[in-house]
This record gives structure tokens, sequence and C-alpha cells, in this order.
């Protein structure tokens, strides 16, 4: 799960923490930005960190325009994430259990 928003402004530009659902996603399949997908390899289920994504590592100098339900990102802006990391595929405690963790 996660929230971010624009250091700048505080402009929320997604904001999925307190949802039931978790965001699902594979490092390295171009799905989160750059400065976020470095981070979470070193994060452990039940780690809820803040991250500072500089702008070159976020958007880039273009930014992002603005979509339906998500507001414009002005470019090199910083990121800052709030992310939660509640579970990682292959790692539920009822398989381990079962199977072990080697």
């Amino acid at each position: 799960r996660f929230k971010a928003n624009v250091e700048a402004s505080g402009n929320v530009i997604d904001d999925i923490l307190e949802t039931p659902e978790p965001y699902y996603t594979r490092v390295g399949s171009g799905g989160l930005i750059k400065g976020v997908e470095e981070v979470l390899p070193s994060m452990r289920v039940g780690d809820r960190w803040i991250i500072t994504v500089p702008g070159s590592l976020a958007f880039g100098p273009k930014g992002r325009s603005a979509s339906a339900g998500k507001p414009r990102i002005p470019g090199d802006a910083t990121i800052i994430f709030e992310v939660e990391m509640v579970g990682l595929p292959g790692k539920e405690q009822e398989l381990i259990e079962l199977i072990g963790d080697d």
C-alpha cells in the first residue's frame, strides 16, 4: 500500500494506504517509478517507510500531465511516498508453514 504526494505543493497524487486491498506489482515491470523500485527490495513485510524520491528518479523533467482523478505533476518534482509492505507473493505464512522457506 502507498500514498504519494508532491513535496513542494503537498498535492496528493495517489492514496491507497488505508484501503483493505494491497497494491500488487512486480519490481522491474515498469509499473513503478525508478526511485521506489530501487527501495522495495530492501523492505520486509510489515515495514512502513517514508521514501523521498528526487525528480530525476520520479517523473523526470516532463512531469506527468493530469488525467482522470490524477493531478498534474510538475517536471523534476520531488515525490514523497509512504509505503507499507503488507505481503510478498510466495511468502504467505500459511505456505511457509506447509513447505518451508528455502
